[in-house]
Formats: C-alpha cells, sequence, structure tokens
C-alpha cells in the first residue's frame, strides 16, 4: 500500500504513527469514505427537539495537519484546551481520521469538495424526507473561511433546500455577503492579548460564545450582555445577535488557565 498524501508537514511523531501501523497506513493510502458526522455527539443531538439536524465537518484544528488552519488560536490561547480533544475527539483513530479529512482538503481540494457537496446534498434530502431542518457547520474544529470558499453553493443549498450553515470563528474581521445564509457566533477568550479582538467583534454586532469553567457558576449578564444556555443545544443561529452564549468547559479546557475559560479553579 502506498500512501497517497504528502506527510512530510506533520509532526514525526504522527509521521512515525502513520508508517509503523497497517491500520493507519491503509488509511492514508486511501481517500475518506465519509466526511460529515451527523448526530454523532451529545451536543447537536440536542437540536433535534427543535427539529434541526446537524451535519459538522471536523478536521485537524491549528497546526496538527502541519498547515495552521485556526488562525487566531495562537493569540486567543485555545490551542491547548481546544474541543478536538474533547470526548471522543481524544482517542487516536479521531485523530488521524481528523488529519486524513484535512490532507484531502489540502491536497485533493477538488475531489474534496465534490464530495462534501454530494454528502450535503444527501444530507439535505434525509431531512427534506423527515421534515427536518439541515443544518451545516463546517468548522466543527477548524476556523476556515468558508465563505471564500464555496459561498454560491452556500446560497444555493439555502434558497433550494432550507440549509442553515452556521459555525463559531475566532475571526473577528469576516464578512459574510448576507447573515442569513451563514450565520457567525464570534468566540470568546480572556487573554489580554485578544481583547481588540472581542472589541471589534462586539462593536459588529456579533453574538458570543463564552466558555465558563463551572456550569453552575455561569453569570445572568456578562460583558454587558444577558447570558443565554449555549449548552441547550448547538443551535447558535437561533440565538438574538446581541446575547453572550454560555458553554461550560469540557475535556481538558476544564483546567484551563490561558484565559481562555472564564472562571477561577477549584
Amino acid at each position: 500500500m502506498a500512501i497517497i498524501y504528502d506527510i512530510s508537514k506533520l509532526s514525526q511523531e504522527i509521521q512515525d504513527q502513520i508508517t509503523s501501523s497497517d491500520k493507519y497506513t491503509k488509511w492514508f493510502s486511501e481517500f475518506p469514505s465519509k466526511l460529515l458526522s451527523i448526530s454523532n455527539d451529545a451536543k447537536t443531538v440536542k437540536g433535534e427537539k427543535y427539529g434541526v439536524l446537524t451535519a459538522i465537518l471536523y478536521l485537524a484544528p491549528h497546526k496538527l495537519s502541519g498547515q495552521n488552519i485556526c488562525s487566531m488560536a495562537d493569540i486567543a490561547g485555545c490551542s491547548e484546551p481546544c474541543l478536538n480533544v474533547a470526548g471522543r475527539g481524544a482517542m487516536t483513530s479521531v485523530q488521524m481520521s481528523r488529519i486524513r479529512k484535512t490532507l484531502y482538503m489540502q491536497q485533493h481540494w477538488t475531489l474534496f469538495v465534490t464530495k462534501l457537496q454530494a454528502e450535503i446534498h444527501t444530507f439535505a434530502y434525509y431531512c427534506d424526507a423527515r421534515e427536518l431542518t439541515p443544518a451545516v457547520r463546517l468548522n466543527g474544529t477548524s476556523d476556515i473561511r468558508w465563505e471564500n470558499k464555496i459561498w454560491d453553493y452556500m446560497v444555493y443549498m439555502a434558497h433550494w433546500f432550507g440549509v442553515r450553515w452556521y459555525d463559531y470563528t475566532k475571526i473577528a474581521n469576516r464578512i459574510i455577503p448576507d447573515p442569513k445564509i451563514y450565520d457567525l457566533t464570534f468566540s470568546y477568550s480572556g487573554v489580554p492579548q485578544y481583547r481588540r479582538f472581542v472589541d471589534t467583534a462586539k462593536a459588529m454586532g456579533m453574538r458570543l460564545a463564552v466558555v465558563f469553567r463551572y456550569q453552575d457558576k455561569i453569570p445572568k449578564v456578562f460583558e454587558g450582555r444577558d447570558v443565554v444556555d449555549g449548552d441547550d443545544s448547538d443551535l447558535r443561529f437561533l440565538e438574538p445577535s446581541n446575547v453572550v452564549s454560555a458553554l461550560y468547559a469540557k475535556g481538558k479546557a476544564v483546567h484551563d488557565t490561558s484565559g481562555f475559560v472564564i472562571g477561577e479553579m477549584a
């Protein structure tokens, strides 16, 4: 089996894992059979009570693939507590799957986007048959400006299939041609060097998603805005734009002290 991806930019540790394992050598000699995750995590499943089914694309965040796809991660201090290692994401096979999908996107873009669009079409038909609203989140563990890559397709799917596109972002200056097509929630961090980006997002009227350390210590008002329960579901586009959507820390984030997670350590 010949590896069909350029893995030279991966860390040496990851390269060694791939080449020394028959399982991973086989994985990286093939294209992924599936890109989207549907109803495969506790958070998005909660959206089904609102008649919404969510499909998420999980990639290898920050510099894990050898190319940074989370441009603000270092400034925001979120690379360590990233949700990529929360829950099932902490499993080696999950990490490898995300790396392969990311290399597929980076090195075989035409094939990648064709497959992605085919899966989204199938997903939209599936939802229509069950009278569910299809929601798609392409930055499950990345921060890519999809509006610069597949905007015409996003508009088409929104108008003809009712797809609700949404994401979280740490990039404050993303200009979305039509926020009704693609809803963005700004991901907050209390790291001092990130403050000016928070101020920019607030000035632009963006909804804020804030991670609090303890669920029972989430305030009613934060940054001068009313706080709503962001863990009730992942459907940020159902919330007003001028609120704080409160999330509580999970995985490694519980012990984060960078300033990304809000709240004193016990």
